[in-house]
């Protein structure tokens, strides 16, 4: 199977990739983004550590990573009817923390409508670039809020 892009020549723009460190620990950190989000107009669907569960059923050995499922109601509603469903596939919108060493996490997140768009799941039209911005704006928000490096 060949992709209709070279994944290569994709920039963070292209998938509205976010990142940030937070010098704190990282159940600290977790409750941090997790808040930074609230604050900005998000909830959180869906939470888990695919570090633990690994740990735990294959003995991984894992550092500590976490995702949080974030959600905007009306910007999920509007994405639904403007897919025509498919972007459900994607929901909710990641944001993961996993900890670089010890009193440093990483926190990262890419747009889910900039990947359904890319993936052919999402139109190619001026409703869709507005989808596109509105959630860009409320992510923007949301990694203000951390106060990171």
């Amino acid at each position: 199977m060949s992709l209709p892009f070279d994944p290569a020549h994709l920039d963070a723009e292209d998938i509205g990739e976010e990142t940030a460190i937070l010098h704190m620990e990282h159940e600290a950190a977790i409750e941090h983004v997790r808040e930074a989000f609230t604050d900005a107009g998000f909830g959180v669907a869906t939470e888990f550590s695919p570090s633990a569960l690994l740990n735990e059923k294959v003995d991984a050995g894992r550092d500590p990573y976490y995702v949080l499922g974030a959600c905007n109601p009306k910007m999920a509603d509007w994405a639904l009817s403007a897919s025509e469903n498919k972007i459900g596939a994607l929901f909710p919108c990641n944001v993961v923390i996993w900890e670089e060493e010890p009193g440093v996490q990483q926190v990262y997140h890419i747009s889910i409508m900039r990947a359904a768009r890319l993936l052919g799941m999402a139109p190619d039209n001026e409703e869709w670039d507005e989808l596109v911005g509105e959630t860009g704006k409320l992510v923007e928000k949301a990694f203000a809020n951390l106060d990171s490096e």
